[in-house]
């Protein structure tokens, strides 16, 4: 294993960012990148022994900062949507950024994904990404400081190890928003793709896409994927979801168990996915906003480019006191693991 620093470009504000490329002992390679903490490519055998490119985005800065939808990037200080971009701690309202038609705070504001954050590399299969989020930045309490390790191993799997603290108690919820397409980025939509997710329950959203509060059985309806079925199969019924969303947009209630809790594969390429978690919540989006920006290479990125599958606490959860909470105490640490292991 080995790990190659380069530099991959230079923010519009003149910054130099920085990739990182993990190579393992198969030939599989993860390139991270300083800005936003991205994982800019991830290089898989396929059932030919060819290495794919299985998440799309972009070959230069200016693709991330002026054409991005989050392809890659990491995800914080809240993850998904607080409704009306305001919640309690106590007595204590909290009114954070609404970057979403004026009215939601979509992924805390966008300000992890825009940062170019500290890197350091901790092994020769490993690089561990530092920023520190100022007391008040996007309405959020507190200074934070949060760190993400990826690693990637001989088995194939690359591991996402999150860890952070704040100064003040603060609803916290890390994530990396990489879009896959198991054909490769120039593969064409994941409609093909067969999917499978642990989970019995999902969680309905209004037209604002925040959760409504019922916890919904996906028993005879489109959102069962609890037996794998092309990603396609449904995603056009006449399901009021499906339609709100144009496709899934929706967070997957995770049952308890063990092995991986979701797992794809694409018949062309033969590259299966697992992705395990312990976080609670799984955000399936299939790419539905997607309009057709230039990604790697000029190739557009339409609807239904890439799927996501971005492990989580629960949308909105600082506004629903029944779901999992995700409040940490001054000075305590939160930390989680997400990975996805790859094999033919």
């Amino acid at each position: 294993m080995s790990i190659e620093k380069k530099l991959f470009g230079t923010t519009a504000g003149g910054t130099d960012v920085y990739s990182y490329t993990i190579a393992n002992a198969n030939g599989m390679r993860a390139v991270i990148l300083t800005y936003g903490g991205a994982l800019q490519a991830l290089y898989v055998p396929d059932k030919n022994g060819k290495m794919r490119d299985v998440v799309i985005g972009f070959d230069d800065i200016d693709g991330f900062e002026t054409r991005c939808n989050y392809q890659g990037l990491l995800v914080g200080r809240y993850c998904n949507r607080i409704a009306d971009g305001r919640f309690s701690i106590g007595s204590k309202t909290y009114d954070v950024t609404r970057n979403e038609k004026g009215v939601t705070c979509l992924h805390g504001g966008g300000e992890f994904s825009r940062a170019v954050w500290d890197a350091c590399v901790l092994s020769e299969n490993a690089v561990e990404l530092r920023y520190v989020s100022a007391d008040g930045a996007e309405g959020f309490p507190g200074e934070m400081e949060t760190t993400v390790v990826y690693t990637l191993t001989d088995e194939n799997e690359l591991i996402l190890d999150y860890k952070a603290r704040c100064t003040a108690d603060s609803f916290i919820n890390l994530t990396n928003h990489a879009y896959f397409n198991l054909a490769g980025f120039d593969g064409g939509d994941i409609l093909s793709t067969e999917l499978t997710l642990r989970a019995s329950h999902y969680l309905p959203t209004d037209e604002r896409s925040i959760p409504t509060g019922e916890v919904r059985d996906v028993t005879d309806t489109a959102f069962d994927f609890r037996k794998a079925k092309p990603i396609g199969r449904d995603i056009g019924a006449e399901d009021a979801q499906l339609l709100q969303c144009r496709g899934y947009d929706h967070n997957y209630c995770l049952d308890t168990g063990d092995g991986a809790a979701a797992e794809a594969y694409c018949p062309a390429s033969g590259i299966r996915m697992q992705m395990f978690t312990d976080l609670p919540g799984v955000q399936l989006y299939t790419g539905n906003f997607l309009s057709g920006n230039a990604g790697k290479k000029g190739l557009p990125m339409g609807k239904h480019a890439g799927f996501c599958l971005e492990t989580q606490y629960y949308p909105d959860t600082p506004n629903r006191p029944e779901f999992p909470s995700c409040l940490y105490k001054a000075g305590e640490v939160y930390t989680s693991r997400t990975s996805f292991k790859f094999c033919k």
